[in-house]
C-alpha cells in the first residue's frame, strides 16, 4: 500500500479516494517539488479535517470554509439583480438543506444558481462546501462547490409544523403554533447604514415550552394585534440565538396569524420559598396585594413607571416590581399570574423582591392550577415596600429604576441582518480607555454582578464588592477595563 493510501485510510471523510489522490497530485505540482506525495497527502488530509463539520448545527459565522452533507428541503426561485459597474445582471438562488442536527440555507450564484434549479430535487443528498455568514434569515452558507452524494444517507424528515422543543439554531421556514403569553410595544432604532428599523416582541408558549418571538420592521406592528391568551401561528420564522437562548424571528417574508384553537401552556416555575438572590427564574402565584402604578422622573427629563404586586404560591409570597409597559398590565386581586425571566434581588427591608424588566414576560392565566395557593383577598391591602415608600417618585426619593428599565429604555440595534443588540445596560460604554481611572455618578438600575449605574444620559457597568440596592444613587471611582469600572471607592452622596 502506498503513502497516499495510508494517509487516506486514516482519514474519516466522505471524499472519494480518486478525488483525494487527484488533490494530492495537484498539491505536489503547486509546491514545485518541495513536497513528496506523502507530505502532500498529509496537507490535504489536514485541510479536510479543518473544513469538515460533524453537522449543520456546528456551522457558525466566522468559519472560513466548511464542508457537510445535507438533504435538500426546498429550492427557491432564481432572482436577478444589478451589479454595480457591470452590464450583466447577477443571479442568485437560495436552497434550504438539513441534516439530523439542524437546518440551514445555502446560497448559489450566477451559473451555479441556474444549474441548481435545473438539476436539484427535494430530498436529494448533497455534499456542500462553502463559506458561512450571518444572513438575513439566520446563518447562511455561500456555496463554493456542491455535488450530489447519491450513496450517502441523511436521516431528516421535513416538518409542516414545529413545537418549541423542536427548535434548533439555524432552522428556517419554521411554522409554530402557540399561546400568546405577553406582547410588547414597537421600538425604533438606527441601523449602521442610517436607515431606521423597527422591532417588537411577543412570547409564545405551547405544551413543550415557551419562546420569545422577535418581529422586524413591517412585521413589528403584529405584536400590537394580539392579546395574552390568544392562539397564533408563526409562519416562515427562523431561529436565532441571543445571550445563549434561542429566539424565533419573523422578517418580511414571515407572518403571525390568529388560529381558532386552544393551545395549552403549563409553565415550569420555581417555588417561592426556594428563591435566592441574583437568580433569574420563572415564578407564578395568586395576586394578594396590588399597588398603584407610580411614575418617576429620570435625570434626562423623561419619565419611567413601575407597579408592584405581591403574589403567593403554596410555599410563600414575594413582591414583584413590573417596569415600563408592564406597569400598565391589567392585573387584579386573585388573578393567577406567571412571571418568566424575573431577577431576584434585595428588597427594601431585607426581603427578596422579583424584578420584571424588558426581558421578562407577565401572563395572566385563565385558570390557576388545582394545587395553587389560596389567594384570599380579605386581608388588608398594604401600600407595600416596593420601589417607593411614600410620596411621588422622584430621583431624589429613590429613582425607582430597576434592572429591567434604563434611562434610555431597551433599544434594539442591528445591521442589514436585523439582529437585535442587548439592553443598553449590557453594552460596554465607549468612554474610558483601559487602565484610566474614572469617576461616575449614577442610579443603580441593576444590582448584583455587575452593578449597572445610569446617570440619565449613559449607562455604565461596575464591578464592586459593595452591597448596592436598586434606586440608590452612588459615586464610584476606579480603573476602566473593556468599558467596565472596577470600583475602588464607592460613595453615597448625602
Amino acid at each position: 500500500m502506498g503513502a497516499i493510501e495510508d494517509v487516506y485510510d486514516d482519514l474519516d471523510t466522505d471524499v472519494d479516494f480518486e478525488e483525494f489522490e487527484a488533490a494530492v497530485e495537484d498539491k505536489v505540482e503547486q509546491m514545485g517539488g518541495l513536497a513528496d506525495e506523502e507530505t502532500a497527502a498529509m496537507l490535504i488530509a489536514h485541510e479536510l479535517r479543518d473544513e469538515e463539520v460533524e453537522g449543520i448545527a456546528d456551522v457558525a459565522p466566522g468559519m472560513e470554509d466548511v464542508k457537510f452533507l445535507a438533504k435538500v428541503m426546498s429550492i427557491g426561485d432564481v432572482r436577478t439583480f444589478e451589479r454595480d459597474g457591470e452590464d450583466e445582471d447577477g443571479k442568485v438562488v437560495n436552497v434550504d438543506v438539513a441534516d439530523e442536527s439542524g437546518r440551514i440555507r445555502i446560497t448559489m450564484w450566477d451559473e451555479m444558481a441556474e444549474g441548481a434549479v435545473e438539476r436539484l430535487e427535494t430530498g436529494q443528498v448533497l455534499r456542500v462546501a462553502g463559506r458561512p455568514k450571518d444572513g438575513y434569515n439566520g446563518i447562511e452558507v455561500d456555496v463554493d462547490k456542491v455535488e450530489p452524494a447519491p450513496d450517502a444517507e441523511v436521516d431528516v424528515q421535513a416538518r409542516d409544523s414545529y413545537r418549541v422543543e423542536d427548535l434548533a439554531l439555524g432552522l428556517s421556514d419554521v411554522n409554530l403554533k402557540g399561546r400568546v403569553l405577553s406582547t410588547d410595544s414597537v421600538r425604533t432604532f438606527d441601523r449602521d447604514d442610517g436607515s431606521e428599523g423597527r422591532v417588537s416582541n411577543l412570547t409564545l408558549g405551547d405544551p413543550t415550552g415557551r419562546i420569545r418571538v422577535t418581529l422586524w420592521d413591517e412585521k413589528a406592528d403584529l405584536a400590537t394585534e394580539f392579546a395574552a391568551g390568544e392562539s397564533v401561528e408563526v409562519v416562515d420564522g427562523y431561529v436565532r440565538e441571543r445571550d445563549g437562548t434561542l429566539e424565533l424571528h419573523v422578517g418580511n417574508r414571515g407572518a403571525v396569524d390568529a388560529v381558532d384553537e386552544a393551545i395549552e401552556y403549563v409553565p415550569d416555575t420555581r417555588e417561592i420559598d426556594s428563591l435566592e438572590i441574583d437568580e433569574t427564574v420563572d415564578i407564578a402565584g395568586g395576586v394578594i396585594e396590588t399597588d398603584p402604578k407610580r411614575t418617576f422622573d429620570r435625570d434626562d427629563g423623561s419619565q419611567g413607571q413601575v407597579r408592584n404586586v405581591r403574589v403567593k404560591d403554596e410555599t410563600g409570597d414575594i413582591r414583584v416590581a413590573m417596569w415600563g409597559d408592564k406597569a400598565d398590565l391589567d392585573i387584579d386581586l386573585a388573578d393567577y399570574v406567571v412571571f418568566t425571566d424575573v431577577e431576584i434581588q434585595d428588597g427594601w427591608q431585607d426581603d427578596l423582591e422579583a424584578s420584571a424588566g424588558w426581558q421578562s414576560t407577565v401572563s395572566v392565566m385563565d385558570d390557576a392550577p388545582e394545587d395553587a395557593a389560596d389567594t384570599d383577598t380579605d386581608a388588608a391591602q398594604s401600600t407595600g415596600l416596593g420601589a417607593f415608600e411614600s410620596g411621588d417618585a422622584t430621583e431624589t426619593g429613590g429613582s425607582g429604576v430597576g434592572s429591567g428599565e434604563s434611562s434610555t429604555d431597551q433599544v434594539a440595534s442591528g445591521g442589514g441582518g436585523g439582529s437585535a443588540a442587548a439592553a443598553v445596560a449590557e453594552s460596554p460604554n465607549e468612554s474610558g480607555a483601559a487602565g484610566e481611572t474614572e469617576t461616575f455618578t449614577g442610579t443603580v438600575v441593576q444590582a448584583g454582578s455587575p452593578v449597572v449605574l445610569d446617570d440619565g444620559t449613559e449607562t455604565r457597568s461596575v464591578e464592586t464588592d459593595e452591597s448596592l440596592r436598586l434606586g440608590e444613587k452612588v459615586t464610584v471611582t476606579g480603573p476602566v477595563s473593556d468599558g467596565r469600572i472596577t470600583a475602588e471607592d464607592v460613595e453615597r452622596p448625602s
